[in-house]
């Protein structure tokens, strides 16, 4: 599909129809189609050109490429500028057959909602999405889009609004977001922050306090964060943005404009926290290709399959592992027992790798897996059970990260996961067939291997070593009982 907005134009090619949209080419261009706008009604004159020559090149691609449907999505500028059909009578010349839709505002904000909805499938509180000519908002309750608004505060408009004078631009979005007041409702909440002009202030964030992970998605601010990091842009002057780490050297000019954006919506919520998100109105047109039984899936279980399906040997061994782990982490449910299984899906990702290097390849792997339901907190969890499920020197450098993004009792459960993970694969081989001959499970103080004669399965040196490390994760003694067949 194309995502023909106010600022730029960018030509984006899913492959398949899984749950986590998977763009396998992507390409954008910074046209400016939307600027002198605000002064003129109309497309900017000398981008009109330039649009017409990358959208006929995206055509092709597209058409080379065999994406199926190729469909073009204009927004603000289009739908606002009084020669925006005349620009899309000239770009169906050029792209012959392909549906070009004008998208009103609330269509805008729902696709908006429904990007994020992949992702965040649970949401709840507000989001916004900021382009070059508007910022749609959406009261998200309970995973659905509940209210929408459309207003003429994208970066580019507001910065001619207010010509170019940020405390003006402050004035401008107080009144506009003032006069949507369920915004309100977001008090407390999390601010959903979708766009390309916010995911650069997360970026510049990222790299100026030397977070582990450059993945925006997910990417979590405190409301004083995201306050502070506001106010630093707004008020740097173009020669001091130029100079800090992460700035987009094309975006200068708007970031101040998305600064205000973002901090006038969080005064208008009163959100708790922001979190950004990668997914927006491209994956929300993506989402509406998907049958209801795969968009219902849960996007965190999705993904590991696709690793497993991807890189592991057996895909019955996962289902049999999470069975063969539930007595020893009994009690530890909830969200727990959704990484567990998770992790049980992507415990055989290094089969084929090198021996030497199966923990970090495994590690990383996961840590930067692509995956639109994985928080980072996710991330690093599932990627150390790999690693320790390979055998990782616990303090491997390679594994920091997870020091940084998991608190102490989140890692003493990776590391029994990993340890009850890796005994099974001693166990079995990584078949499910000589796993059944084996059971686990917690006898008050004690942690029980049960094996079963004549199943090939037996208690060597390796299994006993395993068994007690496991054991001492646990806190509890290890025993292990030989059954007759």
């Amino acid at each position: 599909m194309v995502d023909l907005g106010s600022n730029s134009v960018r030509l984006v090619v899913f492959e398949g129809r899984g749950r986590n949209p998977q763009a396998v080419f992507n390409e954008k261009a910074v046209l400016g189609l939307g600027r002198g706008l605000q002064a003129t009604g109309r497309l900017n004159e000398e981008a009109i050109g330039a649009a017409l020559t990358v959208l006929a090149r995206y055509h092709a691609v597209a058409r080379a490429m065999q994406a199926e449907p190729l469909e073009v999505l204009a927004t603000a500028a289009v739908r606002d500028a009084s020669n925006g059909p005349d620009f899309v009578a000239a770009l169906q010349a050029r792209m012959p057959g392909v549906p070009i839709r004008i998208l009103a505002g609330e269509r805008e904000a729902e696709l908006s909602a429904d990007g994020v909805l992949l992702g965040f499938p649970q949401a709840e509180g507000i989001l916004g999405d900021l382009g070059g000519g508007s910022l749609e908002v959406v009261r998200l309750e309970e995973g659905r889009a509940a209210r929408t608004a459309s207003l003429p505060l994208g970066v580019i408009r507001l910065g001619e609004r207010a010509g170019g004078d940020v405390v003006r631009a402050r004035a401008i979005a107080n009144e506009e977001l003032g006069a949507v007041p369920w915004l309100a409702e977001g008090a407390g909440r999390d601010l959903y922050l979708v766009g390309g002009a916010w995911r650069a202030l997360a970026r510049m964030h990222i790299a100026q306090t030397g977070y582990p992970l450059a993945i925006v998605h997910h990417y979590v601010l405190r409301r004083e964060e995201a306050r502070d990091l506001a106010g630093v842009v707004m008020a740097a002057s173009r020669r001091t943005l130029e100079r800090m780490p992460g700035a987009p050297q094309k975006r200068l000019g708007d970031l101040p404009f998305a600064a205000v954006a973002m901090r006038r919506l969080l005064r208008a919520t009163g959100a708790a926290r922001v979190v950004f998100s990668a997914n927006g109105l491209r994956e929300g047109w993506y989402a509406g290709l998907l049958p209801p039984e795969i968009r219902q899936r849960d996007p965190l279980l999705a993904a590991a399959r696709d690793l497993a399906l991807a890189w592991g040997r057996d895909p019955g061994l996962p289902p049999a592992l999470l069975a063969w782990t539930d007595p020893v982490f009994a009690g530890q449910e909830g969200g727990f027992r959704i990484l567990r299984e998770a992790a049980c899906w992507i415990s055989d990702i290094g089969s084929h790798d090198h021996p030497e290097y199966r923990a970090e390849q495994a590690f990383l792997r996961v840590l930067r897996q692509h995956g639109t339901g994985l928080d980072h907190h996710a991330r690093a969890f599932l990627a150390l059970v790999a690693a320790l499920r390979y055998e990782a020197e616990p303090n491997a450098p390679y594994m920091a990260p997870t020091r940084v993004l998991l608190d102490v009792p989140t890692m003493r459960r990776a590391e029994a996961l990993g340890a009850a993970l890796r005994l099974a694969y001693t166990l079995s081989g990584g078949t499910p067939a000589l796993l059944a001959g084996t059971t686990l499970r917690r006898d008050g103080g004690r942690l029980v291997l049960r094996l079963a004669e004549g199943t090939g399965v037996f208690a060597g040196d390796s299994v006993l070593r395993r068994v007690e490390a496991l054991a001492a994760t646990l806190g509890l003694e290890a025993v292990v009982v030989m059954e007759g067949g």
